[in-house]
């Protein structure tokens, strides 16, 4: 997948990405974070400090598997074996997958799906319901997958890493 252009966002337009992502995500940045975007055919991918770490869907900045402060810090949904290969495919994240919920979040936000065994990041999604219903619930959708391990921008990013 051949980049189209790569380029510095200037420090406003850096400043006003970074502002979307603090928001929404609830992480931090360097106050003198490096700031590329890569204008590609997956859709924008944001640089920070030499890492893909964000893209652009939908006019929203979301966080990439590669983000290592988000991963740690995430509300994360635990499913079983079972559902990885569905998880892994882009698969809604439905109840009776769901071993246990660590953290708190409200409908919208973005939570990070994990496997039981390992504790592997396998996708991101926001939440259709919030933690205290989840943790009640034994049936429906609960997360809708945003971006997921061999996802186009999964298998994108990790070219920036090889």
């Amino acid at each position: 997948m051949p980049t189209r252009r790569r380029y510095p966002l200037k420090a406003k337009d850096a400043k006003l990405i970074l502002d979307q992502a603090i928001e929404k995500l609830k992480v931090d940045f360097a106050k003198e974070s490096t700031v590329e975007v890569v204008e590609s055919n997956v859709g924008d991918i944001y640089i920070i400090d030499g890492k893909p770490i964000l893209f652009k869907s939908v006019n929203r900045i979301l966080p990439t598997l590669l983000f290592s402060e988000f991963i740690t810090k995430a509300p994360k949904v635990v499913v079983d074996m079972g559902a990885v290969p569905f998880v892994c495919k882009g698969a809604t994240i439905m109840a009776p997958g769901i071993v246990r919920i660590e953290g708190n979040f409200t409908i919208g936000d973005m939570v990070l799906v994990v496997d039981v065994k390992h504790g592997k990041a396998l996708a991101i999604g926001a939440a259709l319901m919030n933690s205290d219903t989840v943790r009640y619930t034994k049936k429906g959708p609960i997360v809708k997958t945003i971006h997921y391990v061999s996802d186009k921008i999964w298998n994108y990013i990790k070219t920036f890493s090889e």
